[in-house]
């Protein structure tokens, strides 16, 4: 399953960086966000905060800080542009649904395996969803109103 992920993300990448019509419709004007100012804490915090002091714990704790924040900057520029289509906003919809699914798992989990604590995954995945919180609102706002979706500026 892994080998599927990686082997999707790539083509996604590709896609994006490389195919002469996907290539056209990024606009470098509007994706101003600063991923630096997420990217740095987040690596400074799996220094700091992480279940062992090795390097792969390290990376892994990064990517989950890193994965909780990573949908801020998608969220600016849909604001910014205002251009959130159906395939887009259920895309990311379907993103939140996801680490909502992820957090049922986590208190089934939590009451049915002994001594199943796992703190910093699920303080993380409670921030990502947090941060979707503010979009599910205004999907199922536009959904119940049979409205094309929209930010607020």
């Amino acid at each position: 399953m892994k080998l599927v992920f990686l082997g999707s993300s790539g083509t996604i990448i590709y896609y994006m960086r490389f195919h002469r019509v996907v290539r056209t419709t990024y606009d470098r004007e509007q994706d101003t966000f600063r991923a630096w100012f997420l990217i740095g804490p987040c690596l400074l915090l799996a220094l700091l905060i992480n279940g062992e002091f090795t390097p792969i714990e390290i990376l892994w704790t990064f990517s989950l800080y890193l994965e909780a924040v990573a949908i801020p900057p998608q969220l600016v520029l849909l604001q910014r542009t205002q251009n959130i289509d159906n395939l887009t906003g259920n895309y990311i919809l379907l993103l939140g649904a996801y680490r909502g699914l992820y957090i049922i798992n986590w208190i089934y989990r939590s009451f049915t395996e002994d001594n199943y604590r796992q703190w910093i995954v699920w303080v993380s995945g409670l921030v990502q969803t947090g941060l979707y919180a503010d979009f599910f609102y205004y999907y199922f706002k536009s959904w119940q109103n049979n409205e094309k979706l929209s930010l607020p500026q």
